[in-house]
């Protein structure tokens, strides 16, 4: 596990104590952990709504085919067969 010493002003101590106490943490590692969890699940949300909104605009939607649902079928099966091996080998 990494250790990462934090200078803060004294109001800002004053705050994650008092986070600590109320929020049912047991110290201040604890906290900051959270802390750095939500923004790693808000950075993969605004991820996810940029790749969204790309998609929405990247043109005109046009209906699945048969032969478009195989081919996703074969990527995904190669891609299958390689990590299979790769957890193999």
């Amino acid at each position: 596990m990494t250790s990462i010493n934090i200078s803060l002003p004294d109001s800002m101590g004053a705050y994650i104590e008092q986070q600590v106490t109320s929020g049912g943490y047991s110290s201040a590692s604890e906290y900051f952990r959270e802390l750095v969890r939500q923004d790693q699940k808000r950075k993969a949300k605004e991820q996810v709504e940029t790749l969204l909104l790309e998609g929405l605009n990247s043109g005109t939607a046009t209906e699945m085919t048969t032969q478009d649902w195989q081919d996703i079928r074969q990527v995904v099966r190669e891609r299958a067969m390689k990590r299979k091996e790769q957890d193999q080998g």
